[in-house]
């Protein structure tokens, strides 16, 4: 028997459904971050050379999960209106392009890192006996680049049709057993970073295998995949890539500007690196939940718009953006009452939090911003436009943020004056984002 989709259920109820799918996200997120997190706590064991040469390893990796997840909004998106439209032939077809997308990705990028990989980490800044070390680890992970796209995208496969307690229970799963094999990998087996990368190959590798078991096996999901019958369209290619190539951009846009700031930063102090990075790291905590909301609402709207429910899809844009700037409302109370006392979670160094505690203070205004930022570019892709998050992040990131904190360093501005720019970029991409989404409302005669 066909299982039916959540199309009915998510018109019945938007709210509930926005919830349904928004917590577990937020749950998986979380989970992610801890992974992360293992991995680094047990290399920083081992010594800052092996912390350093791994940090090395990083950037090559963000650019990998920066082209698939971006390409995975674009496939989250395609499904969700398909399924609006009860099209389940063409969404079948879209997961079944995503993987050929996989494969393909996965073989240039393993190749390029198998050819290129040395050069790239000494054209990173790598050198000497952190060179090795960091190659080591590299070409470890190369044997795992396969199953961090191919587990990516099984999560955006699914996303597409509003199951997000799958990839939550299996992302909980990988976690669990990275925490397992880390130890014994790197002491026990006393294989160092080689075997914190083992830990991570194999703990993907049975995050993969457990995809492949409930989508093709035991047949739990929606989408279904019949590859016998796979035709290629170039049209759900286009699709997938004119939300998906926008957003991969924009993900290594961002991690550019980050680089940026930490050189503008330098030139002021050690410290006012230190204390950006903790309040980043604080940042991505904060907005996890909005986070969840905006994936969520990419695939609510992105049915109701294939359905053409727009009554219902203009309440639920309304609903998620007010809900959003609520949570964010209350953090930014929140943060702003106890940031002397968050920040000593992080560090002691009393010139690191001096600075932290008032860079926190000043950005965290511009959080509800950040919120109705983040869901409008979303919403943007759900109704299969990708362009106005590329502009946005351009925007805010190359054209404000990186521009005017120079310009302030160079003149003598003091160090606040730089948290401030980023404030106002903040301001003028909420802006953007607003009337983008407003734009495509008119176009498509939804309000």
């Amino acid at each position: 028997m066909e299982k039916q989709s959540r199309l009915d259920s998510f018109l019945s109820n938007p709210s509930k459904s926005l919830w349904t799918m928004a917590l577990p996200i937020i749950a998986g997120m979380m989970v992610q971050t801890l992974f992360n997190v293992v991995d680094i706590m047990f290399i920083g064991w081992l010594g800052a050379e092996e912390v350093t040469a791994v940090a090395f390893v990083s950037p090559l990796f963000f650019i990998i999960i920066g082209l698939t997840v971006g390409l995975g909004a674009g496939v989250t998106a395609s499904i969700a209106q398909f399924i609006g439209q009860k099209d389940k032939k063409n969404a079948d077809n879209c997961a079944e392009h995503t993987i050929l997308l996989g494969v393909v990705i996965t073989v240039v990028l393993s190749a390029l890192g198998i050819i290129f990989g040395k050069q790239l980490l000494m054209l990173l800044g790598a050198y000497g006996n952190i060179l090795d070390i960091s190659y080591t680890y590299l070409k470890v992970l190369l044997y795992g680049i396969g199953l961090v796209v191919f587990s990516l995208f099984f999560r955006a496969i699914l996303a597409g049709e509003g199951e997000t307690k799958i990839p939550m229970v299996i992302g909980l799963v990988g976690t669990i057993l990275n925490f397992i094999l880390d130890p014994i990998f790197i002491f026990v087996l006393e294989y160092g970073v080689k075997g914190a990368a083992l830990a991570t190959v194999i703990s993907q590798a049975v995050m993969v295998v457990s995809y492949l078991f409930i989508i093709f096996i035991r047949k739990s999901t929606y989408i279904t995949f019949n590859i016998s019958e796979f035709k290629y369209s170039p049209s759900i290619i286009n699709t997938i890539f004119k939300i998906g190539i926008p957003s991969s951009i924009s993900m290594l846009i961002i991690s550019f500007g980050q680089v940026v700031m930490n050189k503008i930063l330098i030139n002021y102090s050690v410290e006012a690196v230190a204390a950006y990075q903790i309040v980043s790291r604080i940042d991505m905590l904060l907005f996890m939940p909005i986070l969840g909301i905006a994936i969520s609402l990419t695939t609510i709207v992105g049915m109701f718009f294939g359905a053409k429910e727009y009554e219902k899809l203009v309440w639920i844009v309304r609903y998620g953006i007010i809900r959003a700037i609520y949570i964010t409302v209350f953090s930014v109370a929140i943060l702003f009452i106890f940031a002397h006392r968050i920040l000593p979670i992080f560090t002691d160094n009393t010139e690191v939090l001096d600075i932290g505690i008032t860079y926190l203070r000043i950005i965290i205004l511009a959080y509800p911003a950040v919120g109705l930022s983040v869901i409008c570019s979303r919403i943007c892709q759900a109704l299969g436009q990708g362009l106005p998050l590329l502009v946005t992040t351009t925007t805010r990131v190359l054209i404000i943020t990186a521009p005017l904190s120079y310009y302030f360093y160079i003149t003598d501005k003091p160090l606040e004056w730089v948290w401030y720019a980023q404030v106002f970029a903040i301001l003028i991409a909420a802006s953007i984002s607003f009337g983008w989404l407003r734009y495509y409302f008119k176009k498509f005669e939804i309000a």
